[in-house]
């Protein structure tokens, strides 16, 4: 958006250099592509005649006579981690001059939705607005993003939509069907992107306009917050019939949760924030922290001037962007610590057969099995997922029983917890997991085997994702249980004969497992909260490895066992949201992606202490190019 006065002790540069013209991303997005008015404008227009560029928020420096701040789309592109050259202005007669490359930001102070339209499929013009000294003057023209790319949206970039402010602003939007008409033609704009290849779209829905220091107070308020909830109906009732995977920004309810708790985000208490502003262009400047007031401080104010938000409105708003963006790279992870847990008891079943190695219990006799330990995962971050740190701790009972010299069959339940810290704000996941598992065991001469079926339910007790907004913190609380299943696999040849004191055994093997994460809610109606819907993740593995063990003493053996294995469910793992403010639209976003190769490593120690009862300690380690998981258990097994 843009207002005049604000506009218009700027003309003289505009012109001048005009005159002087005529004469003269890691990222799971490729790139950051911007549409839209003021709201989102890099720096299109000069910043009157020092080779500056003017954008639409307040100056920095301790006079605050310096360069403007960053706008959101700067700054939600730099939190992405965007290539810096591509978050520039797209048209701007400043870079051109001076010889810089253009960016992908195409949007244009004052440009309404029809403008922002043509930006994308005809052309884009930096021209001064009308109603402003030289309004209609081109300052440079060029081939809009469409017509410059061969008529092709990168697929893998995303793409920032903003507008609409304009067209009230310039008295275009006086009547509900006005309204309307914008609303749509805004969303004609994500969806020539979308048909042109576009996947990744987020759009803004129209600020409360009625909230603004240019209108509210004013007769017009009443009318102008209404249809202002008109256009954003129109907004989102074509987007959702886009295909595409569209991310709405619901900026009115996240500008009004700001003003009824103000300190939450470090703004002003105590002071009209939707009437006054901080640089007093075309509003009442706040008498305390407005540029002239007794403690000047933009980041006390929402808005800089009548209808532009100062750098913590910026700030907040790119921050709430990225939110939603990286909720997927760390939900996804919530199937990854339930396989985590799975591999975990996996290893504990296994260390206890590496201990009976040759010294089963008896035909017909029982052997339980009691054993505690705890385990830490390491995840790295990914181009589509958070780094994150767990922990927890696990109980596992059960028993065997032989059948006969070859056979032994047994049962086993694990009682398992497990938290993980994910994301640049430590958001906190929470899980209970109970186990239970039914195996066999097969060894004849030099041959063994060994197979079991596991089957869990998953409690994710709390689920509490955090992310900044602004200087202050952001949270959203939910939770959701799910299951899982396993088979598993092994088949080996005992190189050394039975009486030996050391075997070594190569062996393949083979697993399978699916883990189901049910969808759920959180659990309020903020701006942030979403909804998230199921998850399946599935393992296909074969490996290949080696295991051994030595007596050392007629009492105590060490054994240990390396392995390495292949992946076959490789891919990205996606997860379908919506904001639950904004029923009607939901979108998948790209999160974690297993890894095809990992090796796994177990060593311990086994203590008969009498002949019936014996002590077991273990360690295990899985490592690939994103996970690190550790274990440690001690057990006891006694025969009757």
């Amino acid at each position: 958006m843009l207002r005049p006065p604000f506009f218009a002790p700027l003309a003289a540069g505009l012109l001048s250099l005009a005159c002087a013209q005529a004469f003269a991303a890691s990222s799971p997005y490729s790139t950051l592509v911007v549409f839209g008015d003021s709201l989102a404008d890099a720096g299109q227009f000069p910043d009157g005649s020092n080779g500056a560029t003017l954008r639409f928020t307040n100056r920095t420096g301790p006079t605050f006579q310096g360069d403007y701040g960053l706008v959101s789309s700067t700054l939600l592109g730099s939190k992405l981690g965007v290539a810096p050259n591509d978050l520039n202005a797209s048209t701007s007669p400043v870079r051109a001059a001076q010889g810089l490359p253009d960016g992908n930001n195409w949007a244009v102070g004052g440009y309404r939705t029809d403008n922002i339209l043509d930006s994308i499929t005809s052309v884009s013009d930096a021209a001064i607005p009308p109603g402003n000294p030289g309004g209609g003057t081109v300052l440079r023209s060029r081939q809009g993003y469409l017509a410059a790319n061969g008529g092709r949206a990168d697929p893998n970039a995303l793409y920032f939509l903003s507008g609409g402010g304009n067209d009230f602003l310039q008295g275009r939007v006086l009547s509900p069907g006005q309204a309307v008409a914008a609303g749509g033609r805004l969303a004609d704009s994500a969806q020539v992107l979308q048909q042109a290849g576009a996947r990744y779209i987020m759009v803004w829905m129209l600020p409360d306009l009625g909230l603004t220091p240019a209108i509210n107070g004013t007769p017009l308020q009443a009318s102008s917050s209404a249809l202002s909830t008109v256009f954003n109906q129109s907004l989102v009732q074509r987007l959702s019939q886009i295909d595409a995977q569209i991310i709405p920004l619901n900026i009115p309810l996240l500008l009004k949760e700001t003003f009824a708790d103000p300190a939450r985000f470090g703004l002003a208490t105590g002071q009209n924030l939707t009437g006054t502003c901080f640089s007093g262009n075309s509003c009442t400047a706040n008498p305390t922290y407005g540029i002239g007031g007794t403690n000047p401080d933009p980041t006390k104010l929402i808005y800089n001037d009548s209808v532009h938000p100062t750098i913590a409105g910026q700030r907040l708003i790119a921050d709430y962007a990225y939110s939603l963006l990286a909720a997927p790279w760390e939900l996804t992870l919530l199937p990854e610590m339930a396989q985590g847990t799975l591999r975990a008891h996996q290893d504990e079943l296994r260390n206890q057969w590496q201990t009976d190695n040759g010294k089963w219990q008896a035909v017909g006799q029982w052997r339980a099995i009691v054993a505690g330990g705890g385990q830490h995962l390491d995840f790295d971050d990914q181009r589509s997922s958070a780094s994150g740190d767990g922990s927890g701790y696990n109980l596992n009972i059960g028993g065997s029983y032989r059948l006969d010299e070859n056979w032994r069959v047994g049962v086993a339940a694990g009682l398992y917890r497990q938290t993980l810290e994910a994301g640049a704000s430590d958001s906190d996941y929470r899980l209970n997991s109970y186990m239970g598992s039914a195996f066999a065991q097969y060894q004849q001469n030099h041959w063994w085997a060994d197979a079991a079926l596991t089957g869990g339910k998953l409690d994710f007790d709390s689920l509490k994702r955090k992310f900044a907004l602004g200087v202050s913190e952001g949270s959203e609380k939910g939770d959701t249980d799910g299951w899982l299943w396993a088979l598993s696999g092994r088949v080996g040849y005992d190189i050394a004969g039975a009486g030996s004191d050391w075997h070594l055994s190569p062996f393949i093997s083979a697993d399978y497992a699916r883990v189901e994460v049910n969808g759920y809610s959180e659990k309020d109606n903020r701006s942030t909260a979403l909804t998230f819907d199921d998850q399946q993740r599935d393992s296909k593995r074969l490996g290949a490895g080696l295991q051994g063990s030595y007596r050392v003493t007629p009492q105590t053996q060490v054994f240990g066992e390396v392995a390495h294995e292949h992946e076959f469910e490789n891919d990205t793992q996606k997860v379908k949201m919506s904001l639950n403010s904004v029923p009607g639209i939901d979108f998948k976003l790209d999160g974690y992606t297993p890894r095809s190769n990992s090796d796994r490593l177990s060593v311990g120690v086994g203590h008969t202490l009498t002949q019936e009862l014996t002590l077991r300690a273990a360690y295990n380690l899985r490592k690939d190019d994103s996970l690190t998981q550790q274990g440690v258990s001690v057990g006891v097994s006694l025969d009757f």
